[in-house]
């Protein structure tokens, strides 16, 4: 049976907020666009870290634009919130977990790959910083898979003995909040996710449509 994985999120929620506590979290981002609706919700119950650690953006001028544009926004907020880098080595840390994936179908198993090199990175992280809980941000956009992105954080919280916070962050109006998040700061909007094969991807799309 299909999990709702926002409902999990709000009894937790609702427990911490019973026991009047706010915990610790590291939030995995992606990006500005992507995390600036779930800061901004989750701001409310966690003393928040961001964790940017993202080895699947091929080229490192897109990788250090996103990066740059994640703390700018959080400058722009006035948030006090630090922002942690991961390692970027994408040809050990992202080509080498998707050998012979290269050409899978963006939403199939690569991504499933990449979620969980984020993730898994994301829970080792947590531990080491000794917080509360882990989530991450990618479960905001309708492109990404929620259910691989909750069983894979839950998996690595138990590795780790870290607590993952479920979440299915675009429900609720949040994907449209950050949007309209984006719109309102200028954030910078990339159309695709970081890795070259999502690039081509889309481009492939976007030359077909534009031949019709």
């Amino acid at each position: 049976m299909k999990q709702n994985y926002d409902l999990l999120m709000e009894k937790e929620i609702k427990k911490i907020v019973e026991e009047e506590r706010k915990p610790k979290l590291l939030l995995h981002s992606c990006c500005a666009p992507c995390s600036c609706a779930v800061i901004e919700y989750l701001l409310q119950y966690f003393q928040l870290t961001v964790f940017f650690y993202n080895p699947n953006i091929t080229f490192e001028d897109e990788y250090r634009k996103r990066l740059e544009e994640q703390r700018d926004y959080h400058r722009r907020r006035g948030y006090d919130i630090e922002v942690i880098e991961g390692r970027y080595n994408p040809k050990e840390e992202f080509f080498e977990k998707v050998k012979g994936l290269e050409k899978a179908k963006e939403g199939g198993e690569r991504c499933y790959k990449c979620y969980g090199l984020r993730l898994e990175e994301t829970a080792i992280k947590a531990k080491e910083l000794g917080l509360d809980y882990f989530t991450s941000a990618l479960s905001i956009s309708p492109m990404k898979n929620s259910q691989w992105i909750n069983e894979l954080g839950e998996s690595f919280g138990e590795k780790y003995g870290v607590k993952f916070l479920n979440g299915d962050f675009k429900k609720k109006s949040r994907y449209l909040r950050s949007v309209n998040i984006s719109k309102e700061y200028d954030l910078y909007r990339q159309d695709y996710c970081g890795c070259i094969f999502s690039k081509l991807e889309r481009e492939e799309h976007s030359n077909l449509k534009n031949q019709k």
